[in-house]
């Protein structure tokens, strides 16, 4: 028997979450990290420690494999179209990827499909953000158009005074300026297509972010109108065909009650992403085995939820640096949740994993939301005694 191998640039916590689905599969998964302590080392046989900057080690890692794919994209755009003219199979492509690794060419490509978009303007100084918000009003936000996340590389601007505050981001490259957004709550939908141009939708799921990092999502997303469920879905479908993503895509937006389509949207993610993670516990085909078929060009597989209502609270690192001895009690508290580990160290604020909950039979979505918040709380902050509470 002969089962392709996927190579994946990147060895963080996407990478290894990849591992089991691969397993399962029958699919060899090999990495190329960046250092031999990343998430995704301890959990994939094969994985190289090298510079994904440099165009020789990325032509080494990419001779033994059938497909590569990423765990980050971060990968700059001419080694990438070097492998793509070397015949490398690469899933998404970077023709694709630009659309993820740069704001101001995600701007432009939503605004030429006619999708709902912000106000935005690319800006090289001061004054072409004063002359901005003079069309649009205070406040604004200032992007970089490569390299941000997790609120990293975005400021807010209350008035022009606070462009003192960013007087080091104008160094001669263009920047993003966006309208303040009055939104309701974000949300988020993850689309996956294949090469041969089939693609899938998983529900529309409400994304709570807490210090600009993703803290919990909630499977479906509570309350949201049937229009704008399908709406969101039709534009991350459209947007997959359109820009000829393979894999798995993630569209995150903001939701706008009463104003324009009712959402507008925020970012592009072109891999497996934090806020589908409910998927591995709570959907038939979890977003990591579905974008190792969409890469391979397999069929793909259902994105029907398992439940009423799933949610997955991610593990931010806090007083507790030993995980495991908090296992006893957290796994106790909540018998049903589901715990997904890192193998990160613990540094206040990272994300070291997370809790996926789903909902027993009529069981109410605050409950749900109480247990996955309980297991995640008691592995960030240790417990001394187990708990004997039961489901």
């Amino acid at each position: 028997m002969t089962f392709p191998v996927i190579g994946v640039i990147g060895g963080g916590q996407l990478a290894r979450m990849m591992a089991g689905p691969a397993v399962e599969l029958g699919i060899e998964l090999r990495v190329l990290a960046e250092g031999p302590d990343v998430s995704a080392v301890a959990a994939v046989a094969w994985s190289r420690v090298g510079d994904y900057r440099d165009r020789e080690t990325l032509r080494a890692f990419a001779e033994g494999v059938d497909v590569v794919t990423f765990d980050h994209e971060h990968v700059p755009g001419e080694l990438l179209a070097g492998l793509a003219d070397d015949g490398v199979a690469l899933h998404p492509s970077p023709a694709a990827l630009r659309h993820a690794q740069d704001k101001l060419v995600m701007r432009r490509a939503v605004d030429g499909l006619g999708l709902p978009n912000p106000s935005w303007r690319a800006v090289t100084d001061a004054a072409g953000v004063e002359s901005f918000a003079a069309s649009t009003g205070w406040p604004v936000v200032l992007k970089t158009p490569r390299g941000g996340y997790d609120g990293k590389g975005v400021l807010v601007l209350r008035d022009a005074e606070a462009l003192e505050a960013a007087r080091d981001w104008f160094t001669g490259g263009e920047l993003l300026v966006e309208q303040f957004v009055p939104f309701s709550r974000e949300l988020s939908v993850l689309v996956a297509r294949r090469p041969s141009g089939d693609a899938v939708a998983w529900p529309v799921v409400e994304s709570i972010q807490v210090d600009s990092v993703c803290n919990e999502v909630i499977a479906p997303a509570p309350a949201l109108t049937a229009d704008v469920a399908r709406a969101v879905t039709a534009a991350a479908l459209h947007l997959a065909e359109r820009l000829d993503v393979t894999g798995v895509m993630a569209v995150e937006l903001f939701e706008t009650p009463g104003s324009g389509a009712g959402y507008l949207i925020n970012e592009l993610a072109m891999r497996p992403h934090n806020s589908g993670h409910w998927t591995m516990d709570g959907a038939v085909t979890g977003q990591f085995e579905q974008h190792l078929r969409a890469v391979l060009d397999l069929p793909l597989g259902s994105t029907a939820p398992l439940a009423q209502h799933a949610v997955m609270k991610n593990i931010l690192g806090g007083a507790n640096t030993d995980i495991y001895a908090a296992y006893p009690s957290a796994l106790s508290s909540g018998p049903s949740a589901k715990v997904h580990f890192y193998g990160k160290d613990v540094r206040p604020g990272r994300k070291i994993g997370h809790v996926n909950a789903l909902a027993a039979p009529g069981e109410p979505l605050a409950d749900v939301r109480a247990r996955a918040t309980r297991v995640a709380a008691t592995l960030r902050d240790g417990a001394e005694t187990p708990s004997t509470t039961q489901e």
